[in-house]
């Protein structure tokens, strides 16, 4: 058994499908369902006796205690954390309660049940801790990619946010003895990704007809990640990671946002070409820069493939094609989104509730 929180929202739901189609072993779900969390992501396990939901905070120690208690997790993978930097700009105060004060209380309640198992139980335990590599700061083109030893140096309410926990996780290995482990991802992207979002942003807007928004110069760069190769890569780390470490999972694919913009519109003309035969590029606009953009970020993702032997299957352009190819596939669920009648499906579907 283990526990996964956030386990409704993008990269946390993609994991639980990944991992319940390669294991029997069972999932318990713990998500506050904010407007990124979704349980329609996961309507393809709403009979599966392997997958047990539970509505809630990871800020609710009494409620997470008893979870640890009931179900006995060997593992804990916590995906849970408010995640948009545009979002953190406008409202920070929402990151500081999830991603700080909601991991301590996570921690907290994970020590006092790591302490009260048996000493075989003990010893196998992991909590696994999902990050981003936007702690570290931003690159100029010249810099060598992040790597593990990079110092932090967050920029926005929300890597800030995510620092602070990352932080806290590492204190709670040195202080305590906790058998935690740490990874800092790049920008995913893939099936479920919520439509505020970059990539799912321009192929809900171009099929929409309305313009493709692009930050100031559309020159800022980050290495793309497609989601099922980070959900492998956590799996790797929870199963060979050394206890206390950090590993760093990018896809080596590096590429300017306006580059990234442009391939999807090639893409969508060949797969989905506007009735005016017009290509999709003619909707790109280029909009005000948000404050404090950060220009590159590139992850050195060498450790945890020499160390674990993991590397990313997907190349930019296979994943980004199967991305494309899920979205017009799936128009019923970005529609649900979008019109946020994802948030009435939570009613009608399966919510145990202590």
């Amino acid at each position: 058994m283990i526990l996964v929180t956030g386990a409704a929202g993008f990269i946390g739901s993609n994991f639980v499908l990944d991992w319940l189609a390669q294991s029997d072993e069972p999932v318990v779900n713990l998500d506050a369902l904010t407007y990124a969390g979704n349980l329609e992501n996961l309507a393809s396990l709403e009979v599966d006796i392997r997958h047990t939901f539970i509505k809630g905070s990871i800020g609710d120690f009494d409620l997470v205690a008893k979870l640890l208690a009931e179900y006995q997790p060997r593992a804990i993978i916590n995906f849970a954390a408010e995640s948009h930097v545009d979002r953190s700009i406008h409202g920070p105060e929402d990151f500081i309660q999830t991603n700080i004060v909601g991991t301590f209380h996570l921690l907290e309640a994970v020590r006092a049940y790591w302490n009260g198992l048996e000493d075989e139980a003990k010893a196998s335990f992991r909590f696994l801790h999902v990050s981003t590599d936007e702690v570290y700061g931003s690159l100029t083109k010249e810099d060598p990619a992040f790597a593990e030893t990079n110092r932090y140096e967050p920029n926005s309410p929300y890597s800030a946010s995510k620092a602070a926990s990352d932080h806290l996780v590492r204190a709670y290995h040195h202080t305590y003895g906790l058998p935690v482990l740490t990874t800092n991802c790049s920008n995913n992207y893939g099936p479920y990704h919520f439509p505020e979002k970059l990539i799912p942003l321009v192929i809900h807007n171009a099929l929409a007809g309305k313009p493709l928004p692009i930050y100031g110069d559309g020159q800022q760069i980050r290495d793309w990640l497609y989601v099922k190769d980070h959900c492998s890569a956590i799996r790797r780390v929870l199963e060979a990671g050394q206890l206390g470490e950090t590993y760093n999972i990018g896809g080596w694919n590096e590429k300017p946002n306006l580059d990234v913009v442009h391939t999807l519109c090639t893409i969508l003309d060949q797969l989905s070409p506007r009735a005016d035969k017009q290509p999709y590029k003619t909707q790109i606009t280029y909009v005000k820069d948000r404050p404090g953009h950060d220009r590159r970020y590139a992850i050195d993702a060498t450790k945890i493939e020499r160390e674990l032997g993991w590397k990313p299957a997907e190349t930019f352009e296979t994943g980004i094609r199967k991305t494309v190819q899920w979205y017009l596939d799936n128009q019923s669920w970005v529609n649900n989104v979008t019109s946020g009648a994802y948030q009435s499906w939570v009613g009608k579907q399966y919510c145990a509730e202590l």
